[in-house]
Order: structure tokens, then C-alpha cells, then sequence
């Protein structure tokens, strides 16, 4: 054995052996058990026929009418702008308590998270009911907001903006947080080292790191927004004009006028569908 063979031996010693091949073992190598199988399918089929019925029966020849009548319009206008106005928000707010979580140990921080991701799983009209029992014209801070500033807030194009901001924030701040988790702290500690303030660090050095992840759950936020409706017709009502946003349009409008509201629906579909899509390669990457 010559000595370039021993210091290769002795590498591959302290490597813990030599490097062995990786085999790709997967189902398709395999055969997909039958027991597996079925099920798979019946899941797929369970999640992709309800969506492939809207598009059979979607009146596609009444398509350009239904989406150009003023009331479309001015539901989807509302849409837009109050789920930007909730994103902002959101952003404003989230991203700060994302930074407080992932970088800041303090007692209780787990179950600051659990309450935090509440809204997550809260029913959205629990939520709308928490909303009105809190900032309601007699809530528990809403009669103080109404004393002495004049806000109120329910049944308001603002209280819209609350209702979504409430029910999509909790996306953003876990986006938001995973980014920070996955972020080495080791250059934000450099920065402080070298005389910048923990603000100056976070917002030279932290944002522009996480900036993807703050992206991804603001679109998220963005797409959760759009589609609030429990919290919504709760917290605001369905006021056309001034509360009502597409997704309460679709449910007026399918007591009265069923293709409208699949038309509509059609609408919501295109903007998950074109979310999914803006994602994807965020998600394909992580993975």
C-alpha cells in the first residue's frame, strides 16, 4: 500500500468509513401497495372533483356579463383594497412580533406563540365575536376608542380591514419567524459589535435575510385576506359598498342568483390558484 492509499484509508477512518452509494428506494422502485393506493386516490378525487365541478359548471358563456356588472366590480374593488390594508398592517405589526419570538427569550414566550397562531384554528365567527366583544362600540376597548377618539369600528370598511387582518396575520408571523429561525443571529450579532443598535442591525442587516420569507407570508396573508369571510359579516357585516368584499358577494349571490356565484368563485380560484403558483418554487426549495 502506498501512502497516498494509507492517508486515504486514514481520512475515510476519521470520516466514520467509507462513502457508501445512495440508493434511491421509492414507491415507484417498489410497487405502490393496494392498501396505500386507494386511499391516495380517494383523497386526491375527494379534493380535486369539487374543483373541477366549478369549472363544468361555470357559465362560461354569461362569464364577461357577470364579471362586468357594477356590483361585481365594487365587491372585488373593496377585496382588493382592504386585504392590501390587512397586509400592511399585518407587516407593520407581524413582522416585529415575529422578530420578538424567534430572537427574544422572555418567560412565557410559548404560550405567547400558541395565542398568536390561535386564530389559525379559531372558527372565523368566534373570531368575529371576539373582535366585537373587544372593539365594539361597548367591547372592552371599543367603548374607549368610541369615548374619546370617535372610532367605531363594526359594520365599517376599517372594521373589514381588522376582521382580515386578525384572521391572516398568524401566517405571516409563522412565515416570518421560520425565516428568522433558519437565519444564522451570528451577523446580527456582528453588526451590534460593531457599533450598530439592534435596530440599525435588524433593519441593515436582518430584513434583507429574511426578506424571502417575509414575501411568502405576505402574500399568504394577502390570499387569507382576500377570502375572510366568518369574521367578516360577524365583525362587519354585508353592507354593499362598504362591507361587502367577493366572498360574502358569492354567498348573496348564490340564495339568488346561483351562476353569479360561481362566477365569482371562479374569480377566488384564479387568485389561490396564481398564489399557489408565485409560491411554488419558495415551497419546491424548502423541500
Amino acid at each position: 500500500m502506498t501512502r497516498a492509499d494509507r492517508s486515504e484509508a486514514a481520512a475515510e477512518t476519521l470520516r466514520g468509513g467509507p462513502r457508501r452509494r445512495r440508493v434511491r428506494t421509492g414507491a415507484a422502485g417498489r410497487g405502490v401497495p393496494l392498501p396505500l393506493l386507494v386511499p391516495a386516490l380517494i383523497g386526491l378525487a375527494f379534493l380535486i372533483v369539487p374543483l373541477v365541478a366549478l369549472l363544468v359548471r361555470a357559465p362560461w358563456r354569461s362569464m364577461p356579463e357577470q364579471l362586468t356588472s357594477a356590483d361585481v366590480w365594487q365587491a372585488l374593488q373593496l377585496s382588493l383594497i382592504c386585504a392590501t390594508a390587512a397586509t400592511a398592517v399585518s407587516l407593520v405589526i407581524g413582522v416585529p412580533l415575529a422578530w420578538l419570538l424567534a430572537r427574544v427569550e422572555f418567560p412565557g414566550r410559548g404560550l405567547v406563540r400558541a395565542l398568536v397562531t390561535l386564530p389559525l384554528v379559531l372558527p372565523p365567527v368566534v373570531g368575529g365575536v371576539a373582535l366585537l366583544m373587544a372593539l365594539g362600540r361597548n367591547g372592552v376597548v371599543g367603548k374607549w376608542l368610541d369615548a374619546w377618539f370617535g372610532i367605531t369600528l363594526p359594520f365599517t370598511t376599517a372594521g373589514v380591514v381588522v376582521a382580515e387582518a386578525f384572521v391572516a396575520m398568524p401566517f405571516l408571523v409563522i412565515s416570518v419567524e421560520g425565516t428568522l429561525r433558519a437565519a444564522d443571529p451570528r451577523y446580527e450579532e456582528a453588526a451590534t459589535t460593531l457599533g450598530a443598535s439592534r435596530f440599525t442591525a435588524f433593519r441593515r442587516v436582518t430584513l434583507p435575510l429574511i426578506a424571502p420569507g417575509i414575501a411568502a407570508g405576505a402574500v399568504l396573508a394577502w390570499a387569507r385576506a382576500l377570502g375572510e369571510f366568518g369574521a367578516t359579516i360577524t365583525f362587519a357585516g354585508n353592507f354593499p359598498g362598504r362591507t361587502q368584499t367577493m366572498p360574502l358577494a358569492v354567498y348573496l349571490a348564490l340564495q339568488s342568483d346561483p351562476e353569479a356565484a360561481v362566477a365569482l368563485s371562479l374569480v377566488l380560484l384564479a387568485v389561490s390558484v396564481a398564489v399557489l403558483a408565485g409560491l411554488r418554487d419558495r415551497w419546491m426549495t424548502a423541500g
